[in-house]
């Protein structure tokens, strides 16, 4: 199946959903959280949005652009501020723009987007301006702008919610945003004096794109002569080759040259090199296919022979949270847009493709290139040159069926339950020499991730907790120069600087080798973990084995164990400063590994030993050790030491379940006018009492005192578990026992209940319970009445019939009247014989048509 096919396309969405299995989810190695590594932290009061860096030309000074305002701070110690600028929006503008239906208090300030070097002394600076985009020239002698409010229309978005980017290159400013109110009009341009461009406004140049970055990759020393600087754009569409029920997002790479000046007639004013090709991040085994670009950094340095783009990615449907890092060679983009195949619409109706390879005649010169040497040779000086043939082909096929594929065919990182939002890449070398990549990555939680890849597999570094709030990082910058190695990050509330390592936080060799950070290395003088590139020592005296081996660590020195006492019977917890998310914590004790199931151990945090009901027998040195897992192999160092020492059992022991103790005290003692003996010792807190004096006897023996007290034989937290509390809730428990029954007996009794608690009340009443006479005599004349009259006649000996339904229930008022007699009984019943029956109504009907008098 070919990745462009349909069933392709949708395999990430299907994937996801129905919860594929993702086993790509390396641990970092260590978390370093906020408070531990001492962050530097810029941040102005009542300023928020830190959402543009800019480096100064000689790194010393941090350039941060934030909402309605811009500051230079210290590219050493971010906390310093050197200067500062506001841009504010002024009320009419903020009243204008509530009018249009926009949050005069968030979206109707002034958001600064664009934050560029134009020259050595100033920059150029554009902002929303309560979606009003204007842009300004930022000195930097003096700090002030010098007032020119252009406008940023194309050049930034209106709404601050709107993706963009930019880059200047020599002088001139390239970008990628919308370009009206709405943003429903998307551009890529060029912002010329002399030659401003922009993209055409159609669906197959551009379609609901979201921009990420740009930037420009000059021409090769060792290129063809003539040839020309390009500049790249990196964003996500909607797909145009295909069309589903949801918008299907496709990341695209676009290319244009810098000395393009547009057509003569045909694309006036328009790219004539703008070309596009498809990024692929996907993971052939497993079926996982990358589609939304998030972030995009390029790799340069003087052992690079070309430029690598290091793009971050995430699944269009990612509710499992899935981030992967795909790497591209430059030449393989530009053998795409110089040697590749076009697309072209299809015609065909009924069918989701909606775009084709194109296998026409291409024409000459070619489409969406640069003017080099070879163009030049043919007559085409400047795009102005071209034939309308190559620029309306151009304007028909800016897409390229080819796509542009990774460095070894898949992503360098895949992690799972985590969104990175930005990427920043570092080259450094280790002290073998190999050179290693080493990546940044932030995430939507304030995190920083510091990966590399070793050998066939990628080893996450640490993870360094940025901001104390987990808000996302928006925006990351790189600065190598040495002396100056930090990572920037801006979020909404500040700025953080972080270095590139924290190699002075692993305490052992051991833990420095196994860290396999290429920026650190044990320095056997200092007998520390040093940053390479920061000491100046030789490095014959640093050991660093990025394979983990630890072999080359010198033995570590036996030290004492630090004693801690215990009581007997009590829980002791022994800490172990283990930091490694990959290492297994192991105990032992006397050369025996300790066991967490069973109920004498425990593990608290998967770290701490927990040891229970302490007795004199688990006094000794307990060991933690850190078994980590290293290319097949286990490493285990020893981590802490410490030494439990048990405090022997108190001498009394008790003589009788209640805890009854006995002392012998001298004769003296037993008069009541000698105080006790100074010999005798109460266990217990309180007074004690000495019993009665016993009867005098024959028999002369020592006299024994009895002391009703509790020795201290347990620990405090089973001093609760007493008898007496235990008569307590027996007595509460009667108590409640013999209210219910109470509750349930009377309840019974008034008929309260239903079903068999009446059958039980019968039972027990044995129907000695009559009812009160005037509901008896109630009784009996309700009944007479349901009698039908004239049944009362005895005669043929008939019984009396039940009086038929009339549809009427009548209720005597029971305010006027009283209980009926006999005498009034026998009277209402002759009344009633002798009146029409209810309902007896005699109906003549009378029919108004000429048949009735007939008859």
């Amino acid at each position: 199946v070919r990745m462009y096919g349909a069933a392709a396309e949708l395999l990430p969405a299907l994937a996801l959903v129905f919860g594929a299995a993702v086993a790509f989810a390396p641990i970092p190695r260590i978390t370093w959280e906020h408070q531990e590594v001492g962050l530097v932290r810029f941040h102005e009061a009542g300023i928020y949005n830190y959402s543009a860096l800019l480096m100064g030309e000689d790194e010393g000074t941090l350039y941060v652009g934030a909402r309605e305002a811009i500051f230079a701070v210290s590219a050493l110690n971010i906390s310093r501020k050197l200067h500062e600028v506001y841009w504010e929006v002024s009320e009419d503008k903020k009243a204008k723009c509530a009018e249009k239906g926009k949050s005069k208090q968030t979206e109707c300030l002034n958001y600064i987007r664009v934050l560029q070097p134009l020259s050595s002394t100033s920059l150029y600076v554009c902002g929303t301006n309560a979606f009003q985009p204007t842009c300004d020239h930022l000195n930097l002698t003096s700090f002030k702008f010098l007032g020119k409010n252009e406008d940023g229309k194309g050049r930034c978005p209106f709404d601050p919610a709107h993706s963009y980017t930019s880059v200047i290159v020599d002088g001139e400013l390239y970008s990628g945003t919308s370009y009206n109110f709405l943003g429903s009009e998307p551009i890529i341009s060029r912002n010329s004096s002399h030659s401003p461009l922009r993209t055409e406004y159609a669906i197959p140049w551009l379609n609901e794109p979201s921009f990420v970055f740009a930037d420009v990759i000059r021409r090769s020393p060792d290129g063809l002569e003539g040839e020309d600087d390009r500049v790249y754009f990196f964003f996500t569409e909607v797909s145009v080759e295909y069309e589903f029920v949801f918008k299907l997002m496709i990341p695209r790479v676009a290319r244009v040259c810098k000395g393009d000046q547009g057509g003569l007639r045909t694309l006036q004013k328009k790219w004539t090199s703008f070309l596009k090709a498809r990024l692929i991040c996907s993971r052939p085994d497993s079926g996982l296919v990358f589609n939304v670009l998030r972030d995009v950094f390029v790799l340069r340095g003087p052992g690079l022979k070309e430029p690598i783009f290091y793009a971050l990615f995430t699944p269009q449907l990612n509710n499992v949270g899935l981030s992967a890092v795909c790497a591209y060679n430059l030449s393989t983009v530009e053998a795409v847009f110089s040697r590749g195949k076009y697309m072209q619409s299809a015609t065909v109706e009924q069918s989701h493709t909606k775009w084709v390879r194109y296998n026409g005649p291409v024409p000459t010169p070619r489409p969406g290139a640069c003017i080099d040497s070879e163009a030049r040779a043919a007559n085409y000086t400047s795009s102005l040159s071209l034939p309308d043939k190559t620029l309306q082909f151009v304007k028909d096929h800016p897409l390229m069926d080819d796509s542009i594929t990774p460095i070894d065919n898949r992503p360098k990182l895949i992690k799972k339950d985590v969104n990175y939002t930005q990427i920043v890449v570092d080259r450094t070398q280790a002290l073998d020499g190999t050179v290693y990549d080493v990546m940044f990555v932030s995430t939507d939680r304030g995190a920083l991730h510091k990966a590399v890849n070793l050998e066939s597999e990628v080893h996450i570094i640490e993870e360094t907790q940025l901001f104390q709030d987990s808000e996302p990082v928006q925006t990351l910058l790189l600065s190598s120069k040495k002396g100056r190695r930090f990572v920037y990050a801006g979020s909404n509330s500040g700025v953080v600087q972080a270095p590139l390592a924290f190699c002075g936080k692993h305490s052992s060799c051991q833990d420095c080798i196994l860290a396999r950070d290429p920026y650190c290395a044990w320095s056997l003088a200092e007998a520390a973990c040093v940053t390479v590139h920061q000491s100046e020592g030789a490095s014959r005296a640093w050991i660093q084995e990025m394979s983990g081996d630890t072999s080359s660590c010198p033995d570590k020195i036996k030290e004492s164990s630090p004693q801690r006492p215990f009581k007997h019977g009590d829980t002791a917890e022994l800490k172990c400063s283990q930091k490694s998310n990959l290492a297994r914590v192991v105990w032992k004790f006397q050369n025996g590994v300790l066991k967490a199931e069973s109920p004498k151990y425990g593990l608290m945090g998967r770290k701490n030993l927990l040891i229970f009901n302490l007795s004199e027998g688990d006094s000794g040195v307990y060991q933690c050790l850190a078994e980590e897992r290293v290319r097949n192999k286990t490493v285990s160092q020893v981590v802490a030491k410490l030494e439990v020492k048990v405090l022997p059992r108190p001498s009394p022991a008790p003589s009788s379940p209640a805890f009854q103790a006995t002392s012998r005290v001298p004769a003296a003692a037993t008069q009541g006018s000698s105080p006790p003996s100074p010999d005798v010792r109460a266990t217990s807190p309180g007074p004690i009492t000495p019993p009665p004096r016993p009867a005098p006897t024959s028999t002369s023996c020592e006299p024994k005192i009895v002391i009703n007290t509790v020795p201290q034989l347990h620990s405090e937290k089973t001093m609760y578990l007493k008898s007496s509390d235990n008569r307590l809730l027996m007595s509460l428990s009667l108590f409640l026992f013999v209210l219910f029954l109470c509750l349930f007996s009377y309840n019974c009794y008034k008929g309260y209940l239903p079903g068999q608690c009446l059958k039980f009340r019968s039972a027990l009443l044995l129907g000695k319970k009559q009812p009160k006479p005037e509901f008896s005599d109630l009784e009996q004349s309700v009944k007479e009445t349901l009698v039908e009259p004239g049944s009362f006649s005895q005669q043929n000996g008939e019984q009396p019939r039940p009086a038929l339904d009339t549809g009427y229930e009548t209720e005597p008022d029971t305010i006027t009247s009283k209980v009926p007699t006999d005498r009034e009984d026998s009277q209402r019943i002759d009344e009633l014989s002798a009146r029409d029956k209810p309902f007896d109504v005699k109906c003549e009907l009378k029919f108004a048509d000429s048949d009735a008098d007939g008859d």
